[in-house]
């Protein structure tokens, strides 16, 4: 065959299994509405890890007959940009081709093992000049000539269609109405909604249904969110969202990624950057379930940076760790780490067995707790734009990872995650009030990975960090454990399970919660907070009841709101 027919019918196969992809990616993603309807939570979790896996088999097996159809030509550049070409004109009247060219890259980069970025066979930056659906109808519905916002409630409710009778939407619907009123007033708005304009797809994850929006009231453009919880009365409105930062912790980097039926996700980034104008693209795909185009964002996002900066690659803040180098950049906020050739004592994992926690953690609901890690093989700077510093360290301690040349740094693998602030760090500089309340939700955070399932295995504060909005996080994964793996044992007293000589035998399993206290980490005044809020965490029966009930099954839910955000009554669902 000629170069020209190979390039043709190459492109032509890996669409055919981007489209396959994508059907299977909908119909999964469709099953979450009537998981939501029959309080199928069982249902749901299967739905959410079988759609996490369903890019990486897809692509796979593309790989496989791309190879077969490409056979000795499977390397030839000059095919693989002819492709690229055929290809781009294949998916030019989708309204995802933006996702589609991320396809075809997982693809090209699994065939060829492509260090750095190459044009010419793959989208590096787009090959459209206008976004995927310009012209086309609003993705959102509007409603205007409100009459009051009891009505706009109901008419949300209604567009979003649950198939499940509500507990007692009239009160649901008059309570939410009261919260908007006193927020309206409180920000001085009108006292009426004059228009507004909702997606018309719920999202869902976990327990919860969200109906994401906006209202007009004179000058104010206000985000508007509907949190609906479907307990065994009947489905309710647990809560109502009405601030950006509320809606941005909704959709944060340590949540699991909604399930949201939508072809135009272009359209549907725009509208939610609207709401939360502070998140990147890169993340809001991500946060819809569209993970591997939001890493085709934050890469593009970054060379953005560095095209655009002097900046250049530092060591990060906090206490060096004995499993990852991580640097950053100042004014990009993501951390990148790089796993060490060698661990010294008292780590014993191994290089397989870090990557496989971060696989854990992919996979896993991460309850707003878990950094969430994007995982990038080959990538490719400039030696200029790093620090003789963070050279040295590549060199010296992850030279089975790094290759670095007379002008590049080339990382064979390498996690990108949001940057926080580490929470020892934190401590030392935040006001009192500040630190007391970090304090306390650094054992909040202890608290909620328990309920998922998850052990953090190193409680001590330099593996935590604080966002941006005051939530405490865990980013260190090298000694993650399913709670179920682990015995938690008191500590023996007196005689009492002592052999002759005053030892005791020690599981590789046996977790002692009275010893979490020494090593705490925070002294004085927040100590004294901590304990006051948390002293149960140093108790193995508390961790044994957590336990049983995760063994048990049960989905512990994990409120992505505040308290403060649910409707009067709401507590007691």
């Amino acid at each position: 065959m000629t170069d020209s027919r190979i390039a043709s019918m190459g492109a032509e196969l890996i669409s055919r299994f981007f489209e396959e992809f994508g059907t299977r990616f909908r119909i999964i993603t469709r099953r979450a509405p009537i998981r939501f309807a029959e309080r199928d939570w069982d249902g749901y979790a299967r739905d959410a890890t079988e759609r996490l896996d369903l890019y990486e088999r897809c692509v796979s097996r593309a790989r496989e007959e791309i190879g077969q159809h490409l056979g000795s030509r499977a390397d030839d550049a000059m095919v693989w940009a002819g492709m690229k070409a055929v290809y781009s004109g294949l998916i030019a009247r989708r309204d995802d081709w933006e996702l589609a060219e991320t396809f075809f890259n997982s693809v090209t980069r699994r065939v060829l093992s492509t260090e750095g970025v190459d044009p010419t066979i793959e989208f590096v930056d787009t090959d459209f000049d206008t976004p995927p659906t310009v012209g086309t109808r609003p993705l959102y519905r509007s409603f205007h000539s409100i009459e009051n916002i009891e009505s706009l409630v109901s008419s949300v409710l209604d567009m979003a269609g649950i198939e499940a009778p509500f507990r007692s939407s009239e009160r649901d619907v008059a309570a939410t109405a009261r919260v908007v009123e006193g927020h309206l007033r409180a920000v001085g708005a009108l006292g009426t909604v004059e228009r507004a304009e909702f997606v018309p797809s719920p999202f869902f994850r976990g327990k919860g249904a969200y109906l994401v929006g906006r209202i007009f009231s004179g000058s104010h453009v206000i985000p508007m969110v509907l949190c609906l919880l479907h307990p065994e009365g009947g489905v309710t409105i647990d809560a109502v969202l009405l601030t950006e930062n509320q809606v941005s912790i909704l959709f944060s980097f340590t949540r699991s990624y909604f399930h949201i039926d939508t072809t135009r996700p272009w359209d549907l980034v725009r509208f939610l950057r609207s709401l939360m104008p502070r998140k990147r693209a890169s993340e809001l795909y991500i946060s819809i379930g569209s993970h591997k185009h939001g890493k085709t964002m934050l890469f593009r996002e970054l060379r953005q940076h560095l095209a655009g900066s002097a900046e250049r690659f530092e060591m990060a803040r906090g206490v060096p760790g004995l499993v990852m180098v991580v640097f950053t950049i100042p004014g990009f906020d993501v951390v990148i780490k790089v796993i060490k050739d060698r661990f010294p004592p008292p780590k014993r994992i191994t290089r397989p067995q870090v990557r496989e926690k971060y696989r854990m953690v992919f996979r896993h609901d991460r309850a707003g707790r878990l950094v969430d890690a994007q995982t990038f093989r080959h990538l490719e700077f400039p030696r200029e734009r790093f620090t003789d510093e963070v050279i040295e360290k590549l060199l010296t301690e992850c030279f089975r990872t790094v290759t670095v040349t007379e002008n590049n740094v080339i990382l064979a693998h390498a996690y990108v995650e949001r940057r926080v602030t580490p929470l020892d760090l934190y401590l030392e500089r935040a006001d009192p009030r500040s630190a007391g309340a970090v304090v306390t939700d650094y054992g909040n955070a202890i608290r909620d990975l328990a309920a998922t399932g998850i052990f953090p295995g190193d409680l001590l504060p330099k593996n935590f960090g604080v966002t941006r909005h005051g939530r405490v996080v865990f980013y260190d994964y090298d000694e993650l454990a399913p709670l179920g793996d682990l015995h938690f044992r008191d500590m023996p007293e007196h005689d009492d399970g002592l052999a002759p000589g005053g030892w005791f035998s020690v599981g590789p399993r046996d977790v002692f919660p009275t010893e979490f206290e020494t090593f705490l980490g925070i002294q004085g005044e927040l100590r004294r907070i901590y304990l006051a809020h948390h002293r149960d965490l140093f108790d193995a029966r508390w961790w044994q009841s957590v336990q049983g009930r995760v063994n048990d099954g049960e989905l512990i839910e994990i409120y992505p709101y505040q308290p403060k955000a649910r409707l009067p009554g709401a507590a007691g669902v």
